[in-house]
């Protein structure tokens, strides 16, 4: 019978889902300013602590950099911060 069957194949992925809230407290930062170090909205940073949501794969990388090494990504974002401030604004409509 057609369309009775179950998938040929079906696939489980397991993600490893760093401890957001702890890489953050580690940090010694709030969540607005670890949000904006990492460049995304407080309300995504809500969400992936309460585990409503789950980061995409680059944000796992970047958290997993943040969580080993703390003190070297809160450097490269206070320079990256700091060369946003100097650089002009760029017209999104050219």
């Amino acid at each position: 019978m057609k369309g009775l069957r179950g998938p040929s194949r079906v696939h489980k992925v397991t993600v490893r889902i760093p401890d957001i809230r702890g890489i953050r407290e580690k940090l010694k930062v709030s969540q607005s300013e670890f949000a904006k170090m990492i460049g995304i909205s407080v309300r995504t940073l809500q969400n992936w602590e309460q585990k409503r949501r789950v980061p995409d794969r680059p944000s796992r990388i970047l958290l997993e950099l943040a969580a080993t090494y703390p003190k070297q990504v809160q450097k490269v974002s206070r320079k990256i911060a700091e060369q946003e401030m100097e650089e002009p604004r760029i017209a999104a409509n050219r």
